[in-house]
């Protein structure tokens, strides 16, 4: 078996394997131009969302996570994430300076349906608005305006078949390499290791804001 063949190369092709669907079923009347009402629910319900970007200098996919609710609804048209401390990568804001496209997963805990947004955004460090968005006395770091281009539910077909959500599901942490072994696997042995670990869980409360 070679997965060099049979490629799918070309509009034709791929459109003959997926054929679109109808205009007037659900996987076409579920994407609008705004936030409705039951797009509202979903958004305020989600303490979870993936950021995707792109830009010159390649691709990124950042997670965002705070209480449920922490995205903010602006208006029908408007979103508002605040940026808390992480790596200092900004893979994500480099890409948004050159290119302001942007596309949001919201996952919501129990839930098998999931959001998807596109549109464009900007990144504000205004400070009052940064203070807005303070937690325990600390302002964010900086705010993402993002303009909704569109935005749709994806059924729960993917959710389901991973059984994101089913406790009998979950894997064991300690089967895993931890994030210390991980990073002194790739630090060749420079950085991580077992006091790595054993400082993890009292370093992440205390850099979450």
């Amino acid at each position: 078996m070679s997965a060099n063949k049979n490629l799918v190369t070309t509009i034709e092709a791929l459109e003959a394997l997926y054929p679109k669907p109808p205009a007037a079923t659900g996987p076409v009347v579920k994407e609008i131009d705004h936030i409705n009402q039951g797009y509202r629910a979903l958004i305020e319900a989600a303490p979870f969302v993936a950021i995707a970007t792109c830009g010159p200098e390649g691709l990124d996919c950042s997670p965002k996570g705070d209480a449920a609710g922490f995205v903010r609804i602006v208006d029908e048209k408007t979103l508002m994430i605040p940026d808390r401390p992480g790596n200092n990568r900004t893979d994500s804001f480099h890409n948004l300076v050159k290119d302001p496209r942007i596309a949001l997963l919201f996952l919501i805990p129990g839930v098998g349906e999931t959001l998807r947004v596109n549109g464009r955004a900007v990144l504000s460090i205004d400070p009052e608005l940064r203070e807005s968005f303070a937690v325990n006395g600390k302002p964010a770091r900086g705010v993402l305006i993002i303009t909704i281009e569109s935005i749709y539910f994806h059924c729960s077909k993917a959710v389901v078949r991973a059984k994101l959500w089913d406790p009998a599901h979950q894997i064991d942490r300690k089967s895993l390499p931890s994030t210390g072994t991980i990073i002194a696997e790739l630090s060749q042995g420079k950085l991580g290791g077992e006091e790595y670990d054993r400082a993890l869980s009292e370093r992440v409360k205390a850099q979450l804001y």
